[in-house]
Parts: C-alpha cells; structure tokens; sequence
C-alpha cells in the first residue's frame, strides 16, 4: 500500500442517501479498509441499521455529516432532493465545508450538478459528478462503470476512491457533462428495455418458446446488454429491483428535457418515458425496469390507477 492510498484509507467518509447503490458502495469501502464516519438518509431507519453494520455514526442531521467526513458520497434520488441537501438555508451538507470534497453519484440533471457545484465551491470545498452506469452488484463488488466531470484538482482528489469502486472510469470534462452522457446512456438503455418487451411480447403471443427466441436474438441484431440483463426477468416474471421502472421514468426524462432545451425531437424516448410512466401510475413504479414487460406480454396487463 502505497502513502497515498493509506492518508485516502484514513480519511473519514460519509455518505448521503444510502439505499441500494450507497449502501452496497459504503460496505465495499469498508471491506477495504477505508474509515466510513457516518451515514445519513431521509429515512433515519435505514441509515442507524447501515451504521451499526459497519460501525459508523448515523447522523441526524446534514450539518453533522460535513462535521464527521472530509469526503462526502451522495446518492440521492432526484434533483429536489439533491438541491435540498445543499440547501442555502437551514440544515445542509454546505455549513462548514470549506475543505470537504463532495462526490455526487445521483442520477440528476446538468443544470442541478451545475447548481451544486457553484453553491459548493462558493463554500470553500470541491465537487466532482462521478456517474455510475451500474448496477447493485457492481456497488458491491467495486466495479462500477464511472462517468466523471469536473475540474482536474477535484478528480485528483477523488481518483483514490473511485479506483476503489469501479471496474474502470471515464473523465466527460466539465461540471455537468457527465450527467449529460448519463441521461443518454439511460435514455438508450430504456429505449432497448422497451423494445425487447415488446419483442418478447410478441413472441408469446405468437405462442414461440421464448427461450429458443432469446437465444435467436443474442445471436443476431437483436441482441444488447438488456438481453442479458433483462430477458430472462420478463420471461419469468421476475421483476426484483435493481433498476426501477421509477427511476427509468425520471431518467428518460431528463434526456427529453435536454432534447427540449435542443430543439431535437426524439419519439421513441418520448414513448418509452410514457410506459414507465405508465409503470409508475399503476403503482408498479418500483418493480425493476424488466417490469415493463407486464404492459406487452399477453394475458398481464396493467391498468392505470
């Protein structure tokens, strides 16, 4: 172990917003010997059971976090929620964080990691977007795929941590970029998810074994990575959630915000944000994304509440 990797070692860390991915990404740290001071999420619950596995501090407040930590994970769910926890006023991640480096992990748009970042550095401490096109097996594996953006001294900064917990890292540029190529690469992703249940779909209505179709896709133009993810959870109906219909909804819809802000038109994004909004109305917005599959394949169907 190198010095530099140790001095990292020893640094608290705090995270904020530990759910499925900051939860996993906190235990991976603290496999590999890094200091996890102290966790916070807006469901206090959550993060007392997470502290008391890895022998942090659950925080009660924000305020406590930036106390606690000199580097600080958030995982957030949305922009509201991202904006809130740097908020200017009242409990916040940015009293007294003059020297802090916040690592912001949430799937938000530019325009809020733009914002954070401006009410950060106007506070004393760094940022860096550090995207993750992943799942939560790769939270706690360390094998993530990151997308980074901000300025070089901030990454520098950051390097130790994010070697730690990805497979392998890509720097997009400034503030903001990386959460621009997030949104595209979740607006395909979403795209492919909808096309293959609806392929599917059809293949059980045609009464085609499915098993045999899949296996036709992969070896042909219609194969992708949801294939392999996905396929098989639509088939069988099991829709356990590492990515949620939910969440695919917002995503898609920061892609068309950014279509919008463009002029560029985009149909098919646009249709497949309606069926997961669809998910989502139906009170099935927290099934993973393969539930799509329960709009298209015959004899499922969902029904709007």
């Amino acid at each position: 172990m190198n010095n530099t990797t140790q001095t990292t070692q020893n640094e608290p860390v705090g995270f904020v917003g530990v759910g499925r991915m900051g939860a996993n990404m906190a235990r991976h740290l603290k496999d590999l010997g890094y200091h996890i001071a102290t966790v916070y999420d807006s469901h206090a619950p959550l993060a007392a059971s997470l502290a008391e596995e890895l022998g942090a501090k659950a925080s009660p407040s924000l305020a406590e976090v930036t106390a606690l930590a000199s580097v600080i994970f958030t995982v957030v769910t949305d922009d509201e929620a991202m904006l809130s926890i740097f908020s200017l006023e009242g409990d916040s991640l940015l009293k007294n964080a003059s020297g802090r480096l916040f690592i912001n992990c949430a799937t938000v748009s530019p325009k809020t990691h733009l914002e954070v970042a401006t009410r950060a550095t106007g506070h004393g401490a760094e940022c860096l977007e550090a995207c993750m096109a992943s799942s939560i097996t790769q939270a706690r594996e360390g094998s993530l795929y990151l997308m980074t953006a901000g300025s070089d001294e901030s990454l520098s900064r950051a390097t130790p941590y994010l070697k730690d917990l990805s497979a392998s890292t890509r720097h997009i540029g400034v503030t903001g970029t990386a959460s621009q190529v997030k949104a595209l690469v979740n607006m395909v992703m979403n795209i492919n998810t909808a096309g293959l249940a609806e392929g599917l779909g059809l293949g059980a209505a045609l009464g085609l074994d499915l098993s045999m179709l899949r296996e036709v896709f992969s070896q042909t133009g219609a194969d992708s990575r949801v294939l392999k993810t996905d396929g098989g959870d639509m088939q069988s109906r099991d829709h356990e959630c590492f990515f949620s219909s939910a969440h695919a909804a917002k995503d898609s819809g920061i892609a068309l915000s950014l279509a919008g802000d463009c002029g560029v038109t985009l149909p098919l994004a646009l249709a497949t944000k309606n069926q997961f909004d669809r998910m989502v109305e139906s009170g099935l917005g927290e099934l993973d994304k393969s539930g799509i599959a329960e709009l298209t394949f015959p004899g499922r169907g969902v029904t709007p509440s």
